[in-house]
This record gives C-alpha cells, sequence and structure tokens, in this order.
C-alpha cells in the first residue's frame, strides 16, 4: 500500500498534551483528516482528537475532517481558541 509523508503542526493543549510541536508522519494514501486525528490517538499516548473540537489547517487553510491529504502536506491542529474580555 503507498504511504504519504505529512508535517503536522500541535498548538496550544495539543501540543502539551503530545509533548512536541511538529513532526513527519506516514499516512496510507487517500487518507483524511479524520484518518490523521484517528492514527494520532492510537500512536500518541495522551492525545485526544476525536469526539472533541478540533480545527485543521492543510497549507494554511482551513479544511473539513472529510479533506483528503497528499504527499507532502502540513497539517496544524489546534483546539478552539477563547480569551479575552467582554
Amino acid at each position: 500500500m503507498a504511504e504519504i509523508t505529512i508535517r503536522v503542526r500541535l498548538f496550544a493543549g495539543l501540543r502539551e498534551a503530545a509533548g512536541w510541536s511538529q513532526k513527519e508522519m506516514m499516512l496510507a494514501a487517500g487518507s483524511t483528516v479524520a484518518d490523521l486525528l484517528a492514527h494520532g490517538e492510537r500512536t500518541i499516548p495522551g492525545l485526544i482528537l476525536q469526539g472533541r473540537p478540533v480545527y485543521a489547517a492543510v497549507n494554511q487553510k482551513y479544511v473539513e475532517r472529510e479533506h483528503v491529504l497528499a504527499e507532502g502536506d502540513e497539517v496544524a491542529l489546534f483546539p478552539p481558541v477563547s480569551g479575552g474580555t467582554g
């Protein structure tokens, strides 16, 4: 089965849970962002990505979980950001 290599960047609490900010990962060709999230949960202890709000940007553009990844893509994952004062 063919594989692709992507660069994953984690931000905020996701970075803290994983213990790293960026890493290359290999996935099966045709994998989606949802597949990446499932793979992350299986391979990174303590990281919870499914069943919670997580935003994804591929090559600096926001995408849905159904987005198909390609060789060399950079995927940024981050939780919703809140804060500030009213």
